[in-house]
Formats: structure tokens, sequence, C-alpha cells
């Protein structure tokens, strides 16, 4: 949701304190004059706008663009709209923002001599804003990474117009916003097709769940995998599949290897006895929030040789 500035806040450069007996009441001599003061430098000033032509710029905040997102951070870019009706230029003196969600402030800051709004014009002023995630993860233990939460965005525009002064215009804009956490990779089985020492082929069954409560849309995957200490596959696939919420998928991967250059690990495997495998990689998706980059990493997994005729219902 967001908010214009249509009755922005005149910040006042001055004023006089109204006279009270010990009663509590204005003294009419005193007061009555101020108040007359007061109300023919306000005629004054309405007359002077009126004949220059001046008025009170108006802002709105038109979007807010994630152009980054990972694991570590998210930056934002909040485009605030701002219109000048006034002859002259007049300059942006600060902006001065604040995020935050549920009433909890996630980050804030000020930036000075944002610039000028050309006379007659608009212009659309760009905000950028970094969430790093270990520092709301550290502050809001609640906060657990595959959540979406909302967020606010509060900013205040700290305008100087002439004859009137400098004004404030208050704005704000929700939406939410992800907190990722990578995916879990696993090796379901290898299922070898063919086997001879100068080459053997299989297949990869690779398990990917998605611990996110966000879709992700698989646009490639790049992968290393070790059988003990030997790295026997690699590749990088432009496959598509989609991997819901909180789901699983499987990819069937198929690659082919030298036995005979490798070492104890792969034939400890072939023997029929469990081996460890490690993979490493990552993988490029589109989520709901923009596309992201995440990696993927197992450790200290094991898994046997599966012939082509097994039942695929066996491990």
């Amino acid at each position: 949701m967001s908010s214009s500035s249509e009755n922005p806040t005149v910040t006042e450069r001055g004023g006089g304190k109204d006279r009270r007996d010990d009663g509590g009441e204005k003294k009419e001599g005193g007061g009555g004059f101020m108040e007359k003061v007061k109300g023919f430098i306000h005629d004054i000033g309405e007359k002077i706008e009126e004949a220059v032509g001046f008025g009170k710029p108006t802002a709105d905040v038109s979007g807010i663009h994630i152009p980054h997102i990972s694991l570590h951070r998210a930056d934002l870019v909040v485009d605030v709209l701002i219109k000048n009706p006034n002859p002259v230029p007049i300059p942006l003196v600060d902006i001065d923002y604040l995020v935050e969600s549920d009433g909890r402030k996630l980050v804030s800051g000020l930036i000075p001599d944002a610039g000028t709004i050309h006379a007659h014009g608009e212009e659309t002023v760009k905000i950028p804003i970094s969430l790093i995630y270990d520092d709301i993860k550290s502050t809001y233990n609640d906060i657990k990474p595959g959540s979406i939460i909302p967020y606010l965005v509060r900013v205040v525009l700290l305008i100087d117009v002439p004859i009137i002064g400098r004004i404030k215009l208050p704005l704000e804009k929700s939406g939410e916003i992800p907190i990722p956490y990578k995916p879990d990779v696993d090796v379901d089985k290898i299922k070898f097709h063919r086997f001879s020492f100068e080459e053997t082929t299989a297949t990869l069954h690779l398990k990917l769940e998605n611990k996110n409560d966000f879709d992700l849309g698989l646009n490639m995957l790049e992968y290393e995998m070790w059988l003990g200490d030997d790295s026997i596959a690699s590749a990088e696939l432009t496959e598509s599949a989609k991997i819901e919420k909180q789901g699983i998928t499987t990819m069937q991967i198929p690659f082919s290897f030298r036995p005979k250059e490798f070492g104890s690990a792969v034939w400890d495997m072939i023997r029929g006895r469990g081996t460890s495998y490690t993979i490493k990689g990552k993988i490029d998706v589109d989520t709901p929030f923009g596309n992201m980059k995440l990696p993927i990493i197992k450790e200290g997994g094991t898994t046997r040789f599966k012939k082509d005729n097994d039942n695929d219902d066996e491990d």
C-alpha cells in the first residue's frame, strides 16, 4: 500500500508564545496583537505564492524493486516520484528512511543532499536499501530461514521550497520479502548401465529439496561429485524444473567415467560396499521475488552400486 503526500508537514521557522495571566487567560493586548501579526504574515505569504506561482510539491512511492537477492542479503530500490509545480528548481535536502517488519526495525538510514527537482518538472528519486540477513536473524530469533516476512518502508523527504520554507513529505509502502534457505541436495541412487574398465556409463538420481515457503523455478544446475577423493562427474545443465515450496524433485543426470583411473572408493561401490560421496555446486532459480543463485552442497553421504536391472524402488 502506498501513501502520497497530499498533506505535507510544514516546518515552522519561528513563532511567538501567547502571553497569559495567572489564571491562564490570554491577555487581549499581547495575544491579540501577535495573532494579528501572524495572520498578516500568513496573508502576505499566500498573496506572494499566488502572484509568483509557488506551490507545495507532491511525492509518491511509485514502486519497490529487488535487483539482487541471495542467501546473505537483499538489495531493495525504492522509487519515489516527486513533482515540482514551482517556476524554480527545489533542493531535496534529506531523505530519511526506515524499513520495519511487524513494527520491528530492520534497517534505517539518512541520505543527505539528495539532489534537485527541476522547475515545473518531475523526477524519480531512487533510494537504495540493503537488508543483511545475518543482522536480522541475530536480532530477531523468530525470523527463520526459508520464511517470507512482511515489510513496511517509511520515507520522509525534507524539501526546501522558496517562500513556503522547508516541508516534510511522509510516504510509506508495504510488501513481502523472503529470507532464503539453500536447498538440500542428496543422491537417491547411482544407476549403472554399461560397465567396462575403459568407460562406464551411469545415471545419477539427484534429489533437491526446497525448504523455502516459496516455489523455485530451476533454470540451471551446476555440480561436481566426488566418490571418496575422486571426482567422477561434473556438468552444467540447463534443464527446467519446478521445485514446489517445501517440496522435493528428483533429477536424472547421465554421466560416464573411466574406473581404471580412480581409486578404491569407486571399486568399493562397484563391489556393493557403501562409499562416501560429496556434491558441490549451485543452482540458478526464478522466484516470486526475482532470480537467485543458490549453493548446493552435500558432504558425508554414502551410496552404493545399483545395476541397470535392479528394482528402482530399492536403494
